[in-house]
């Protein structure tokens, strides 16, 4: 295998950010272990972002772990680094070793995001390999997709020979030595590919047979499950410059627009001891001065209270911020006892009405809300960050019209008890994709006027209104968004039209090209219209090829009772029976009634 270290050398007194590029990070592993497995895990984004994802620090410590393996990262080169590669005709190589992708026995992408879509092309396109697992003979690597993203990997699933369906702690492992044996034993790709559908979660888009089901993997001991005590430390700032500790998998919550939280059942939570072990070896392995709580709703962890009070002991001995991100305002007081700077809190209401609120199944009233933020602004609070959607279903102008009377009635609430001190509040409106494995996945996604006109409405609401900042996104990523979301695999063909059209980092809104889309659909005969429709209660959906181990039967009673307005209990208070009690327990009531 070719290293093109010293190609490189010349190119990065020419880009931006050369640290993107050079690797050797404080605790990069020892690669040198001959006859190892090759794996590349490649992350369709730029370095800042791809270094900010737990998920990719957990797997690349686990394969490096190994004896038998080694893992390099390689992130989507930013348009500077881009020219310089196709100028000098060099493929795109990992960070580590500098070893082009098509010489890996295996490479792996971490598909975290409907528009990173274009990128995964844009870097095959970069290493010289096939777009399509058709055109890849023996001398390619075997092509892995994993992460969120295959809830629904029917949009792009022509370009992998393998979609790995769930949680990949074990998963992955398991099929990087099923292919490492296969090779030693001068097996086939076909052959390989072969021995490894039959590991769970595995999805071979070349010999699925219709009417099978894919089943979810899943980590069902979590406390013993590897985590990420030693990550690599970025040579330059990035997204999230922080450690992170998960404290639980799943979430009870069970809000109806919200695809992790349902695809992700259930409730895994690891104990206070393990950790307080994590989170101390995680500092004195790297130096962070800020540790991140992370999970779906961080607030809810059974234990947090005595969490934060025992973790607050080593943050102060070590000297590192603690934080907790976005809260659930039943489940906040946490964070009161936290944070010691008083800054900001970030929640997310979701809808302007209790009527709304019910619908999504929010479980939370306007009297919680103003009582919650009542209780932060005499702890000292003068901030908060608050986000909503624009879209749901059976919305009216009314609810929308009810984001801006809440945010007024916040605005009161904090002068009854700070009079004369200034109030930071920021109002941020996403537009509702509905997505799969939600109980609200048969909805249609409104129309890019409907989008354009709510916006407008929202931003009328709030003129005039002092000490609130308003932003809302854009509705035309909303638009493509929502099409890759539900779509089936019709789009593969989409997603090759528009990146050789010249769509790439999608996500970024100064390379976003809406009219690329436009015309790629249209080029294949096809509209926006054509994916982002209604389904009826028996239709096939294109990601019923995947077993989420939650019942679809449930996830249509759940969409009734949206529809009419009816609340779910959290799943802390009894288990809701949605199918997940029949694949592992809940570590909150061990599926029980």
């Amino acid at each position: 295998m070719k290293n093109y270290e010293k190609e490189l050398l010349p190119l990065l007194g020419e880009v931006e950010k050369p640290a993107r590029y050079t690797g050797g990070e404080f605790n990069t592993p020892d690669m040198n272990k001959p006859d190892a497995f090759n794996f590349c895990i490649c992350f369709p984004d730029v370095y800042e972002i791809g270094m900010s994802n737990l998920g990719i620090s957990i797997l690349y410590q686990i394969l490096n772990s190994m004896p038998d393996m080694v893992c390099e990262r390689c992130f989507a080169p930013w348009t500077d680094m881009e020219r310089k590669l196709r100028e000098n005709n060099l493929p795109l190589f990992s960070v580590e070793r500098k070893i082009a992708l098509k010489d890996f026995d295996a490479v792996g992408f971490s598909v975290q995001y409907e528009m990173l879509y274009s990128n995964i092309l844009y870097m095959l396109d970069l290493a010289k390999i096939p777009f399509y697992a058709k055109d890849r003979g023996e001398e390619y690597p075997i092509l892995i997709a994993g992460g969120p993203c295959t809830v629904n990997p029917e949009p792009f699933k022509k370009f992998f020979d393998i979609v790995e369906v769930g949680e990949g702690e074990y998963m992955l492992p398991e099929l990087l030595e099923e292919i490492k044996r296969g090779k030693e034993r001068g097996l086939s790709k076909t052959e390989i590919l072969e021995n490894c559908k039959k590991i769970e979660g595995i999805y071979v888009p070349s010999l699925h047979v219709k009417g099978e089901k894919v089943k979810k993997a899943m980590v069902r001991d979590f406390e013993n499950a590897p985590d990420a005590t030693r990550p690599l430390v970025p040579n330059i700032e990035i997204v999230h410059d922080r450690a992170c500790l998960e404290l639980y998998l799943g979430c009870g919550s069970g809000c109806r627009f919200c695809q992790a939280g349902f695809y992700n059942r259930g409730i895994r939570e690891r104990s206070v001891s393990k950790l307080l072990k994590t989170a101390t070896e995680t500092i004195e392995n790297t130096g962070f001065d800020e540790m991140s709580l992370s999970s779906l709703s961080t607030g809810d962890y059974s234990h947090i209270k005595e969490l934060v009070e025992k973790l607050k002991i080593v943050a102060d001995e070590k000297r590192i911020k603690l934080s907790l991100p976005s809260l659930r305002l039943s489940s906040f007081d946490g964070a009161l006892a936290m944070n010691s700077r008083k800054s900001s809190l970030t929640f997310a209401p979701e809808a302007g009405s209790e009527r709304l609120r019910d619908v999504i199944n929010k479980n939370v009233t306007e009297e919680e809300i103003l009582s919650a933020l009542k209780e932060a602004f005499a702890d000292g609070y003068t901030s908060v960050k608050l986000y909503f959607m624009l879209g749901l279903p059976t919305e009216t102008d009314d609810d929308i019209r009810g984001i801006g009377v809440l945010a007024e009635k916040i605005r009161r609430t904090y002068f009854e008890i700070a009079h004369n001190k200034k109030l930071n509040v920021s109002v941020s409106c996403s537009v509702f994709i509905p997505k799969p494995v939600t109980p609200f996945q048969w909805c249609a996604q409104i129309s890019m006027e409907e989008m354009e006109r709510k916006q407008q409405l929202l931003r009328d609401t709030f003129k005039g209104m002092k000490g609130v900042s308003l932003s809302w996104h854009d509705a035309t990523t909303s638009a493509v968004e929502g099409i890759f979301a539900r779509g089936d695999e019709r789009l593969n063909e989409v997603i090759e039209e528009a990146y050789l059209s010249g769509a790439k980092f999608d996500g970024w809104s100064e390379c976003f090209n809406f009219d690329v889309w436009i015309n790629a659909l249209k080029k294949k005969g096809y509209t926006i219209g054509d994916f982002n429709k209604e389904f009826k209660e028996n239709d096939e959906l294109p990601w019923d090829v995947i077993d989420p181990c939650v019942d679809k039967s449930y996830l249509w009673r759940e969409h009734e009772k949206g529809m009419r307005a009816e609340r779910t209990r959290n799943c802390r208070e009894g288990c809701n029976l949605c199918g997940i009690q029949k694949t592992t327990k809940c570590t909150i009531c061990g599926g029980r009634k």
